[in-house]
């Protein structure tokens, strides 16, 4: 997964709650740096634009658009505004289980996870693979995809991924064990949007009629052509592809928890798409119309939508129910937010306190020099990310994981 850009300006105290912090912004996060402020007003001042560009609680800098905003865009889409990592999303399972179920060394479940949810750059295991067979027969392969790029999406479903990707297993407050899950297109997803993206920029002079982009990842694609109509088929279809993957993922996860345990059944499924855009009916300018909604590290939150916002390794994972909030196109967070880009993690942060943060759980303890840009402090406060959306979510269920897995 590719690093965010350094962010080199003071991050600061802003006005948060929907409140309007430049022409067409309207932002909810408390803490904020001058250089996200300033690229979100960049993308706001788009033409295309159907509303202002929502900011979230854990908004930070990102390559074109700001990761943490919502875009509603009329008549055009902008693939670098989804990115690269399509349809990444989370997913969480209630179980059955209580903690109780759990006995106290859960590192031979860390194993057994391991061994059957590849994670990093690999390919994936033969379970997983029987899991990808099934997806394929129902859902299929565009015909555009070259033979190598076949072999990628079919041999890389099932698998988690690196960066930030992770699975956990969490007890809620009620003493409820659930599994959860993050991850997305993987490679597939990443070189698809990255030709649609090289496209948009090649074809921007051409749609757009001598606009001049203050960013050339702001070049979008206009509904009706030929490179909008390829965009979208492929964009839907690699969001299907990351909801299918983490299915995938969580049908052998919770089958290795329920043998690990020896019982066990999943009771409710919440999946969360947080990179991606669709079609949406919205309010824009007193009248209700669709347009196309791009939530760029954003997830939905129309009215009674459930959703999963996680904080980091060492934090916790909050369930939250949507309020249909049109301020900020029915949308939350969808984490807590990077504070510090990677590269700048591995030279603030260490091993040693990541060990501590992390506490008691079951995790990659020797692998900590590895994941340390993972490491709490290099996020957003989650609690003041929660705090910050009251307006757009209610808390249902906060989850503390005891063990946790990254890529």
């Amino acid at each position: 997964m590719a690093d965010i850009p350094d962010q080199r300006t003071t991050t600061g105290t802003h006005p948060a709650g929907g409140q309007l912090v430049a022409p067409n912004v309207r932002n909810w996060a408390s803490e904020i740096d001058d250089a996200t402020l300033r690229q979100a007003a960049a993308t706001a001042r788009l033409p295309i634009l159907a509303g202002p560009v929502a900011l979230m609680p854990d908004a930070h800098l990102g390559y074109g658009v700001t990761v943490g905003s919502v875009l509603a865009t009329d008549g055009a889409i902008i693939p670098s505004a989804v990115g690269v990592d399509v349809g990444c999303g989370m997913a969480a399972a209630l179980t059955d289980l209580t903690a109780e179920d759990l006995p106290d060394d859960l590192s031979p479940l860390l194993d057994r996870i391991a061994r059957t949810v590849p994670a990093g750059v690999g390919e994936a295991h033969a379970g997983s693979t029987r899991h990808a067979s099934r997806w394929f027969d129902e859902h299929g392969m565009p015909q555009r995809f070259s033979p190598k790029q076949r072999h990628k999406a079919l041999t890389q479903f099932g698998t988690l991924g690196s960066g930030n990707h992770f699975a956990e297993v969490s007890v809620d407050g009620d003493g409820r064990v659930w599994a959860v899950l993050h991850s997305g297109s993987r490679g597939i997803g990443n070189e698809i949007a990255q030709s649609h993206i090289k496209q948009a920029g090649r074809d921007f002079s051409t749609v757009a009629h001598g606009y001049h982009l203050d960013d050339p990842d702001l070049a979008w694609l206009v509904q009706g052509t030929p490179a909008f109509d390829a965009y979208t088929r492929d964009l839907l279809w690699l969001q299907d592809y990351a909801m299918g993957n983490r299915e995938a993922m969580f049908r052998t996860m919770t089958a290795e928890l329920f043998a690990f345990v020896g019982r066990g059944r999943i009771r409710q499924v919440v999946q969360a798409h947080h990179n991606y855009a669709v079609p949406e009916s919205h309010v824009v300018d007193g009248a209700e119309r669709t347009v196309w909604v791009t939530r760029k590290g954003a997830i939905r939150a129309f009215r009674g939508d459930l959703g999963i916002i996680p904080g980091s390794m060492g934090t916790d994972t909050f369930i939250v129910e949507g309020l249909g909030n049109e301020r900020s196109w029915c949308s939350c967070a969808h984490g807590a937010g990077r504070r510090m880009s990677r590269t700048q993690a591995k030279k603030r942060l260490s091993p040693e306190s990541l060990a501590t943060a992390m506490g008691d759980r079951t995790w990659l303890r020797g692998d900590a020099a590895r994941l340390v840009d993972e490491h709490p402090e290099a996020y957003k406060d989650i609690e003041a990310v929660i705090a910050d959306q009251a307006d757009l979510v209610t808390v249902k269920h906060r989850l503390t994981a005891v063990l946790n897995y990254k890529g």
